[in-house]
């Protein structure tokens, strides 16, 4: 697995308290065309995700590997159904979901070996989505904090203008949307939230404290985020297709 991937684990509980929701009208896009309610939360984390499909009625299992997160989701959403399991690996029977989601977590797929298992898991006419909560760079302090933050806590599928790109290539005939989103935090808090990003949680010490003193620094510069709470500019864009009735 990518050591980028299997990071998260080690983090679970921050990530989990500093990771956001997704974006419910994001959810139900994503969902438009599902033959049937039943959903598989895949690669489902701390159950960030899975909360949202909860809240709109769904019929949700999810799906994890990494044990750490695994029990975080298990101790957030005791009544959803979870198993453990990955993408390339998925614990269910033949055609037993209409849908599957992803919420950040398709491009750590090798879809070479979990695009058929995901084909074998979904019903006819099913959905594959994929979620990502990225960061609204149209706004001038966000795009400043892209820039003194660096790629390590604001990747290549990090920011509105950079997703599409970086994801675009993982199903065959998308169709992507953008639905508005967004996190109340204090500077303090989008410090710790930025450090559960995989680039950070695999840094050196060093670099690492370093990278988050600049970023504190910044947000202490801007108006917008010196003092309080705020609300930091998003989207859930999501990337769809749909299995052959």
């Amino acid at each position: 697995m990518d050591q980028h991937a299997s990071s998260f684990g080690t983090a679970a509980v921050a990530y989990a308290e500093h990771r956001p929701d997704y974006a419910p009208a994001a959810a139900r896009w994503a969902l438009e065309h599902a033959p049937g309610p039943r959903v598989l939360d895949l690669g489902a984390g701390t159950g960030k995700l899975t909360g949202t499909l909860r809240a709109l009625g769904l019929d949700v299992v999810a799906a994890e590997p990494d044990p750490a997160m695994l029990a975080e989701l298990r101790g957030a959403l005791p009544g959803v159904r979870s198993v453990a399991g990955g993408a390339e690996a998925i614990p269910l029977p033949d055609g037993s979901v209409d849908a599957v989601l992803a919420g950040n977590a398709m491009h750590w797929f090798d879809m070479a070996v979990a695009g058929p298992e995901i084909a074998r898991v979904l019903a006819p006419g099913g959905v594959l989505a994929g979620l990502w909560n990225v960061l609204d760079d149209r706004v001038d302090w966000v795009a400043g904090l892209e820039r003194v933050s660096g790629s390590a806590a604001i990747g290549p599928r990090d920011t509105l203008r950079s997703w599409r790109a970086a994801t675009s290539h993982l199903v065959s005939a998308p169709e992507q949307a953008e639905f508005a989103h967004g996190q109340r935090r204090t500077a303090d808090s989008l410090v710790a939230t930025l450090g559960t990003r995989a680039g950070m949680l695999v840094m050196p010490e060093p670099e690492r404290a370093a990278a988050l003193g600049r970023i504190r620094d910044y947000l202490a510069s801007r108006p917008e985020t010196a003092t309080g709470e705020f609300t930091l500019p998003m989207l859930t864009g999501v990337l769809r297709t749909r299995q052959p009735g």
